[in-house]
């Protein structure tokens, strides 16, 4: 009985140090370390660039403190948005419910002389609420949340027309401005510590609870996570309580940096919320809802816009830019989570 020896690779054998899709895997890994630094290399280059087009104005310490710290709010609501993004919702309530917030502060610090601790914790609970009211309508009683949340939000920012007189409430305790704006660490005004700190939260119950894991595996598809035990509507719920109680924490930043609440300014962030959370998504952890993806984002728009600012545009070109950054940022996210799927 004869053997027939094989010629290397045709018998499924190998030569040593010659693996499998070998440089097919390396092209990959590549492309993959490419899309995690694509949006942080894009952001460098435009501070290099308006850093050469403006440089006794764009490179200086006071401008980069005023960037970090200035856009604290609009990164909470990004974050805020992350949490039912993660679980396949959306909620359109988030602007509204940081500007109710900002005024209950208001109308009970200032007009009605509540210490600014109690009126901050009941501008969190009221927030809280409304996240359980549409956890409830969308989840319980089954309305899609796209539908739920942009109800309530115009039905909240008309509490807030109504309760503000349609005009803006000033004088809120110099204690709160303190807190959020006016400490500062490292040069920065301490506001922006606290959205890294939340960053660092977020990022870890995302990424090494059960609970993060199970709102993953809800926004991938919920059949299946009902198959293997994950209490669906429960976990869809929480995500809409967080986003509305972070939403009500964003508001409380906006009343402590301007030390005043009016009716516009929150309502106006749910936009650019929209385009960092979507944007975040292609950076860092490409394909997923991440913190640290929002953070880069937020960072990568408002250099955008204060580069733009200082060379003289025109104020409508903020939302020529946020608008073109959403459709991008939603374009590009649905790309690679795609790109991701055929790949597993």
């Amino acid at each position: 009985m004869t053997t027939t020896e094989s010629a290397p690779g045709e018998s499924g054998t190998l030569p040593p140090g010659r693996p499998p899709g070998r440089r097919g895997a390396v092209s990959t890994l590549v492309a993959r370390s490419a899309e995690r630094i694509a949006l942080p290399v894009v952001w460098v280059a435009i501070i290099v660039l308006f850093g050469v087009l403006r440089p006794d104005t764009f490179l200086t310490a006071g401008n980069f403190s005023a960037m970090f710290s200035s856009q604290t709010s609009l990164l909470v609501l990004a974050l805020a948005l992350t949490i039912p993004l993660t679980a396949g919702d959306y909620d359109l309530s988030v602007g509204s419910v940081a500007s109710l917030s900002a005024m209950l502060i208001g109308i009970l610090n200032v007009q009605l002389g509540v210490p600014v601790v109690w009126a901050v914790l009941v501008a969190l609970a009221v927030a809280t609420l409304i996240g359980v009211a549409n956890a409830v309508l969308s989840i319980a009683v089954g309305v899609d949340t796209l539908i739920v949340t942009l109800g309530m939000g115009t039905f909240v920012q008309g509490i807030v027309s109504w309760t503000g007189n349609d005009s803006t409430v000033t004088g809120i305790s110099a204690e709160l401005v303190r807190v959020v704006v006016q400490a500062r660490f490292l040069g920065i005004p301490v506001e922006f510590w606290y959205g890294i700190v939340l960053c660092a939260v977020l990022f870890y119950v995302m990424e090494f609870t059960p609970l993060g894991r199970r709102l993953l595996i809800v926004g991938r598809g919920r059949e299946v996570a009902r198959l293997s035990g994950v209490r669906v509507r429960l976990v869809r719920g929480g995500a809409l309580v967080s986003s509305a109680f972070l939403a009500g924490l964003a508001g409380v930043l906006i009343a402590g940096t301007s030390g005043a609440a009016d009716q516009t300014s929150a309502p106006l962030l749910l936009l650019p919320a929209f385009a960092a959370a979507f944007l975040g998504a292609t950076t860092i952890m490409p394909g997923r809802f991440n913190s640290w993806g929002v953070l880069v984002a937020v960072l990568f728009l408002v250099t955008g816009i204060t580069g733009l600012q200082q060379l003289g545009a025109r104020p409508f070109v903020q939302n020529l830019f946020y608008g073109a950054a959403l459709i991008v940022a939603v374009v590009l996210s649905f790309a690679v989570r795609s790109r991701r799927r055929k790949a597993a």
